[in-house]
């Protein structure tokens, strides 16, 4: 099979597609025929040398696929060769085949393409995880999510209209970007290019209002998010763009009994995923269906335009996800 090869990991590297062995399922594993994929940031700090892959995990990047199933292991059950399913996957997504659990499988909606269905699996679950499993947020809460027009970001924006009715402060970096996030549900958007994040806020809703924050940036953004958040507010953060040191205000934790949470998801244990999973699929993945949860895709690219999607997400163009289609 064709698949993306990871060169030199490093400032140096270049994605080149090569031959490699077709995987073989495991009894309880499905083989999929990949049909499309898509680029994530965690894909970037792999290209970058600096997110080495699980333990017995492939080298070959991709966070999440969509496609037909080809072969079933001899342990499965609910699933049958020929199925158009979506997973979360540990590796190995950018390949014509990748192996995946079966408790990981999510059947596509009949009105999603496979494009469109390769935008769900790493953000919407991600986002799904930081919202209700880690910071618990409730009906009509108040919720800043960072770079809202981010694949994950988009995804949270939808999660919190739908399932809290929540009201939604977003940050990003261009006014099209802002204007993409009003769209899908936010109601306060912030140029944090041109304003500071803290003062509209304080200005606009009041100072430590904001109940949940859904952070990517780390350190510059540290205090200014405690400054916000409100008394037992809660703050997830899902990376550390910025820069990962700061001074510490420890104060402000103590005083607003506020809960500081860190989370990846490639990391966790595969029983943690195929519940996570599970849980997604039985109380938000119906909504595709209806329209009423919808995935955000900037751009579709060819696999062997895997370099030119790399750019646009390294200079922070996208809006959305970056779909690579892999089938033809």
């Amino acid at each position: 099979m064709k698949a993306i090869k990871i060169e030199n990991p490093g400032q140096d590297s270049r994605l080149n597609i090569e031959n490699f062995p077709v995987p073989e399922p495991a009894g309880n594993e499905v083989l999929i025929r990949v049909e499309a994929t898509a680029m994530n940031r965690a894909d970037l700090m792999q290209m970058a040398g600096r997110y080495p892959v699980p333990k017995g995990v492939t080298e070959i990047p991709g966070l999440e696929a969509a496609g037909i199933i080809e072969e079933v292991g001899s342990e499965v059950t609910g699933l049958s060769k020929g199925d158009r399913v979506c997973t979360l996957l540990d590796g190995g997504g950018y390949a014509e085949f990748v192996v995946a659990d079966q408790n990981m499988i999510m059947k596509i909606p009949d009105n999603l393409s496979f494009e469109q269905a390769a935008a769900i699996p790493e953000v919407f679950l991600t986002a799904w995880q930081a919202l209700y499993w880690l910071a618990g947020l409730k009906n009509k809460e108040t919720i800043l999510i960072h770079a809202g027009a981010s694949g994950v970001g988009t995804a949270a924006i939808q999660l919190s209209k739908h399932f809290s009715n929540a009201n939604i402060v977003v940050t990003a970096g261009t006014d099209e970007k802002l204007a993409l996030c009003k769209n899908i549900g936010a109601s306060l958007g912030i140029n944090y290019k041109k304003q500071d994040f803290e003062k509209v806020i304080s200005d606009s809703l009041g100072r430590s209002y904001v109940d949940v924050i859904i952070d990517f940036i780390g350190a510059p953004y540290w205090n200014q998010n405690l400054e916000l958040l409100n008394l037992d507010g809660r703050m997830v953060m899902l990376a550390m763009l910025g820069g990962p040191r700061d001074e510490l205000s420890l104060g402000k934790i103590l005083r607003k009994r506020l809960t500081v949470m860190g989370s990846t998801l490639r990391n966790r244990t595969l029983t943690y995923k195929q519940e996570l999973t599970k849980d997604f699929a039985v109380h938000a993945l119906p909504l595709f269906a209806n329209g009423k949860l919808k995935p955000i895709i900037d751009r579709t690219y060819n696999l062997d335009e895997v370099e030119v999607a790399r750019h646009r997400m390294e200079e922070n163009k996208n809006a959305g996800k970056l779909v690579l289609k892999v089938g033809q």
